[in-house]
């Protein structure tokens, strides 16, 4: 068994956040335990207690790692756009993408929960991050709408993308043949879009 000062701090969450990521890439979060995170770098449990505070802020911290890949995907999509309506769909694309790759890295997302604590700052900031990228391209597209139409639209279409993407990865569409979720996505774009320039 490893000893606290084997490791600096960094390290032991550069290695538990590894070895997080490593358990979602086949189980979801559910069957993960203080106690197993803590034998799969060779700790004890208190261990990781005084390094994240508890395993809730350990969890989040692997939340965290996972959106800061999915956004540093969105961006690289949205530089390869060639416009702003491709750059929503592509936006939409990489979501339900990085869903599929990672299914229980993404339910972890939405499944965790502080329980009852205050999201820290840090992960705040995450969120307002994805959320921005999103309000400013449909900023783009309807300059004429209001702040309270921007933020409206894009919770209308991050809601539609992101229920096709949970029916998908759950495999629950419940259709007699297979439906693609990105012909979903690009139904429901089309869809609003045209809304927009009547």
């Amino acid at each position: 068994m490893a000893r606290r000062n084997d490791h600096t701090r960094e390290e032991l969450i550069s290695m538990t956040l590894e070895q997080v990521k490593k358990f979602l890439s086949e189980h979801p979060h559910h069957e993960l335990s203080l106690r197993k995170v803590a034998a799969m770098i060779g700790y004890v449990p208190s261990t990781l207690v005084n390094v994240f505070g508890n395993y809730n802020l350990l969890l989040l911290h692997a939340v965290a790692q996972t959106m800061d890949e999915l956004f540093a995907e969105a961006e690289k999509q949205l530089q390869q756009s060639e416009s702003t309506t491709d750059a929503l769909r592509k936006l939409a694309y990489c979501y339900l993408n990085f869903a599929i790759d990672n299914p229980y890295r993404w339910q972890l997302i939405f499944q965790h929960t502080m329980n009852g604590e205050e999201l820290p700052e840090w992960q705040n900031q995450r969120i307002n991050n994805m959320i921005n990228m999103l309000e400013s391209l449909i900023r783009q597209l309807i300059p004429d709408q209001s702040e309270t139409a921007v933020m409206e639209a894009s919770r209308v279409l991050w809601a539609g993308v992101h229920g096709i993407t949970l029916l998908t990865v759950d495999d629950k569409l419940f259709t007699a043949t297979p439906v693609d979720g990105k012909a979903l996505i690009d139904n429901l774009l089309d869809t609003y879009l045209n809304n927009w320039q009547v």
